[in-house]
């Protein structure tokens, strides 16, 4: 008599179907095809350095990332991180020509992040302005600021343990950027997804209205979201300029879009209500696997932008064309 063969519980077969219809799925099956085509189209870029380089690629817009899709999955953005890097550099340069160390330079850059995330989230959440429309604003104030300080001119000098930050290693070619993201990723994705304060991003984000009349200090919650965004600003303003050991105003310039499109790629609902943290993370893979193959290729960098505006476009339209096909 032979056995029958194990029947897989209705339950279980429905939730692997669903993870294997995941976004998250498709998105991590993207990123293993780049990996491939770029391991034959470059000899260099199976290289366990190059690899760890790469990483520099996605870590400080990843670290951004992480709060930006808790924002825009409670329904508001900000456009004005790129230049809340750019405001925190400054401060932190002009505080080494006092000649302040590297703690408190990271207090610094810390401070500025929060205090521009704090600016911008009273705006939204107590004079009830559209977050696209102050961000958009701050965003030109921030960075406006930055160039009336320094002009054409560049802020050097920072203190040789400062370096640590953008460019130290933790263990061989694991940096230190990488072991914060990877911390950063875990205490996003707990946020999110384990506590009642993720589960109120996500009534928000799906009716504002009704999470206002279920109890949720809706205002309250927008506004450590904004602190948080402006929070993450500050550390990848830190890692940056620590890398680059200097401080221009046109720090980061740009940014804003590739950690936009950063979040929308990671199955982040661009009307909020909807999206994970390890789309988020595999999503910051995709990108930095993707510009540091065109880099390896000697693409220009025009290129480079003209992929990530269409990434935006494409990962914003699909679903939608997707909706019209099937109906």
């Amino acid at each position: 008599m032979t056995a029958s063969p194990r029947r897989i519980p209705d339950r279980l077969q429905s939730s692997l179907e669903r993870s294997l219809k995941s976004w998250e799925t498709l998105l991590l099956a993207v990123a293993v095809a780049i990996f491939v085509i770029n391991s034959f189209s470059s000899p260099y870029f199976l290289d366990a350095w190059n690899l760890s380089d790469a990483t520099f690629n996605f870590t400080e817009k990843a670290m951004i990332a992480f709060a930006m899709a808790l924002l825009i999955i409670a329904g508001e953005i900000d456009l004005s991180v790129a230049s809340i890097i750019a405001l925190a550099s400054t401060a932190m340069g002009a505080a080494v020509q006092l000649g302040v160390g590297t703690p408190g330079l990271v207090v610094i850059g810390l401070l500025v992040g929060v205090f521009c995330g704090a600016f911008n989230g009273v705006l939204v959440t107590r004079m009830g302005l559209p977050s696209i429309v102050v961000t958009i604003g701050t965003m030109s104030l921030f960075r406006g600021i930055s160039y009336i300080v320094l002009g054409d001119q560049a802020y050097r000098g920072y203190p040789s343990d400062f370096s640590f930050f953008g460019q130290g290693y933790v263990y061989w070619v694991i940096s230190f950027e990488v072991v914060l993201f990877a911390c950063l990723a875990l205490i996003y994705a707990v946020v999110l997804h384990k506590t009642n304060f993720g589960r109120a991003v996500y009534a928000i984000g799906n009716n504002p209205v009704g999470a206002e009349f279920s109890g949720i200090r809706v205002a309250r919650v927008k506004f450590i979201l904004f602190l948080l965004t402006g929070l993450m600003a500050g550390v990848a303003a830190i890692c940056l300029t620590s890398r680059l050991g200097s401080t221009r105003p046109s720090i980061a310039f740009g940014w804003e879009l590739e950690v936009v499109t950063m979040v929308v790629l990671g199955g982040v609902s661009i009307l909020g209500g909807s999206g994970s943290i390890p789309g988020v993370v595999i999503a910051a893979f995709v990108m930095g696997l993707v510009t540091f193959g065109l880099g390896l290729l000697n693409v220009p960098g025009i290129v480079m932008s003209i992929v990530i505006g269409g990434l935006l476009i494409g990962v914003i339209a699909l679903p939608r064309l997707w909706e019209k096909y099937r109906s």
